[in-house]
């Protein structure tokens, strides 16, 4: 027997497959695209040609476009799934949870392996990917690129959190011809400003911190985030699956 989890965010939606057991038997991603309910048929269409069926198998949705995935049996907030899948992937039940996502970025607290407290950004997007793409756009560049870049760079900030400002001033930057990867060093680290004071809002108390959601593999982002809060920041290349893991953990006890 086999259960689904499915994660449709606001600009990737990501499919997880468990063996009832817990062990990940198949991982999905792809962009969500304008309608979160075209994607959910388009997961549907790869997970039958995976060899699964979401008609037959306990099935749960998460994230952005979770209550139009007409197959789910139930739908669950991304923080619980988020959660869950991370314990999951990291083997911990008490961690600090850091999901950077499309539009929103949360900070989850688990403690004896279960939510304690978080905090969700989705009110603006500082610190969150949409943030760095429109930045990335302005230099001419893709996110994954700019964020590498930034590793060269130093020496420069935005002071600004709002996107529309801190766009402003990169442009203003690249006018009075400022090293391209400088403002790169810029923008990553005004995302990890923004982050860094989002979760030292929640009682800080030593436990391990992860970064999950698709920028989990970006490692100067998760440099700069763990010098931002004066701890090790750790990831690996499965956490941009995490949600739809948990998704698919609560999916086995339905």
């Amino acid at each position: 027997m086999y259960a689904i989890g499915i994660d449709i965010g606001s600009s990737c939606a990501k499919t997880a497959v468990t063996g009832g057991n817990g062990t990940v038997l198949w991982l999905d991603q792809m962009p969500t695209g304008w309608s979160s309910l075209e994607a959910a048929e388009e997961i549907r269409r790869r997970l039958l040609a995976a060899g699964y069926d979401p008609e037959e198998a306990p099935c749960v949705a998460t994230g952005y476009g979770r209550v139009v995935v007409p197959y789910a049996k139930k739908a669950v907030t991304e923080i619980t799934c988020h959660a869950k899948g991370a314990q999951k992937l990291f083997g911990l039940s008490d961690l600090d949870v850091i999901d950077i996502g499309g539009q929103d970025t949360k900070v989850i607290c688990v403690r004896g392996g279960s939510v304690r407290d978080f905090l969700m950004n989705d009110k603006c997007s500082a610190g969150t990917g949409r943030f760095l793409e429109v930045m990335a756009n302005t230099l001419g560049m893709d996110s994954p690129s700019l964020i590498e870049l930034s590793g060269r760079g130093g020496n420069t900030s935005i002071s600004s959190m709002c996107t529309v400002f801190a766009e402003s001033e990169v442009i203003s930057l690249i006018g009075k011809g400022e090293r391209k990867e400088n403002i790169a060093y810029a923008v990553v680290r005004s995302i990890a400003k923004k982050i860094a004071s989002q979760a030292s809002r929640l009682n800080a108390d030593g436990a391990r911190t992860v970064l999950t959601g698709g920028l989990c593999e970006a490692d100067e982002l998760r440099r700069a985030l763990g010098e931002e809060l004066g701890k090790d920041i750790e990831s690996c290349k499965e956490a941009r699956y995490a949600g739809a893991i948990g998704a698919a953990l609560l999916a086995e006890k339905l």
